[in-house]
């Protein structure tokens, strides 16, 4: 019986592992980081918790017998894939990357492009006093220094501190409407909105949103993937790769 770790924890993720489960004959076990108490349900086997870097990660694709390692992380969760590709390597388990496809600006759209967090932090004084931050309960320290901003700060669990001195915490799981969101950046007054490149539609509502209210968005770009590795962007891709009589 092939052996088949995902690496979890997106949308993508759980919808490869429901379609290798219904596959007869082939078993499946998400590994999750832990940082989300209520993860929902999950087809095949689940574990919790890191594997100690890429010789953690080797060692328990041997001692479990895997056979294909699917990373279907986040697309800014550079060290688990860059550990995962050195454990494929070193194991000779097969391996494939899932990545959904990026954002892009469109007509009217007023996006500033950063590379990090500080980078976008460093853009917001001069495009507006009332930050709708949507990225992710980490890394907000590389807001803390800004007093004069008022931040209002969505996840979907508590944001880890440091925090900016004048924050609103809204807890909130997607998908979202762009009704909703519309809604949401009027009521709270928002003038620029603030958002990692994670791509996928759960939570794009909030960019035509802003569209449609002319507001600037600030969009932190993804990093690259490790050196030679490339990426499928989608569940049906990541199958045909994994070769596992799974479609």
């Amino acid at each position: 019986m092939p052996h088949v770790l995902v690496l979890g924890g997106t949308t993508e993720a759980r919808e490869l592992a429901a379609r290798l489960t219904a596959s007869p004959g082939v078993r499946v076990t998400t590994s999750l980081a832990g940082r989300v108490s209520r993860p929902g349900e999950l087809d095949g086997e689940v574990r919790i918790g890191g594997f100690g870097g890429a010789d953690g990660l080797a060692r328990w694709l041997r001692e479990h017998r895997v056979d294909a390692v699917a990373d279907a992380t986040h697309p800014f969760a550079t060290g688990i894939t860059a550990n995962a590709a050195l454990a494929a390597a070193a194991t000779g388990v097969a391996a494939v990357v899932l990545r959904r496809p990026g954002w892009h600006p469109g007509p009217g759209d007023r996006w500033h492009s950063a590379a990090s967090l500080t980078e976008a932090a460093a853009l917001l004084p001069e495009l507006g006093r009332r930050v709708f931050l949507t990225t992710g309960r980490l890394g907000l320290a590389a807001f803390a220094d800004l007093p004069r901003l008022h931040f209002l700060v969505r996840s979907v669990e508590a944001p880890e501190p440091p925090l900016p001195p004048d924050v609103e915490v809204l807890l909130a799981r997607g998908p979202y409407t762009v009704e909703g969101e519309t809604t949401l950046l009027r009521e709270h007054r928002i003038d620029v909105l603030v958002t990692k490149d994670s791509g996928g539609a759960a939570t794009a509502a909030k960019l035509t949103a802003a569209r449609d209210l002319g507001l600037p968005v600030v969009v932190v770009r993804r990093p690259p993937l490790p050196d030679g590795v490339s990426a499928v962007p989608d569940v049906a891709s990541a199958l045909a790769r994994l070769d596992l009589g799974a479609r």
